[in-house]
């Protein structure tokens, strides 16, 4: 029963009730909504922005997020627009364990890297 629309993986689970699987959209919107909860983060690159999110649903945060996945292995790069002001690095560094944490937790996937791109910088609007 492969689902030729989507590219999904299996997860491995001990319930014999059935196979459970898992959209490669379903990860990279854990990871979007992840990196988006860190301070510092004003949104995904190409992505609307937080206010917009509960408006428009969650389709639009896997953008600028791209999954890449071998067996249960993830690899994921992000593209993110941060607040001026907020230390690249520090910040960085936050949405990299969010991110894996999320994913690991939610999925049972291992996460092998979690890159990031800062490709933008956003002045606040006072």
């Amino acid at each position: 029963m492969e689902n030729t629309e989507l590219h999904t993986h299996k997860l491995e689970n001990e319930e014999k009730f059935g196979e459970v699987r898992i959209a490669d959209e379903v990860v990279a919107i854990i990871a979007g909504l992840a990196a988006s909860e860190v301070d510092g983060v004003a949104s995904m690159a190409g992505n609307v922005t937080r206010d917009l999110i509960a408006k428009l649903g969650t389709k639009g945060l896997s953008k600028g997020v791209k999954i890449t996945m071998d067996e249960n292995t993830v690899h994921v790069a992000l593209a993110i627009n941060i607040h001026y002001g907020y230390s690249v690095p520090a910040t960085s560094s936050k949405i990299q364990e969010k991110v894996k944490t999320a994913i690991e937790t939610m999925t049972g996937l291992e996460v092998a890297e979690v890159n990031i791109k800062i490709v933008n910088v956003l002045m606040d609007k006072n």
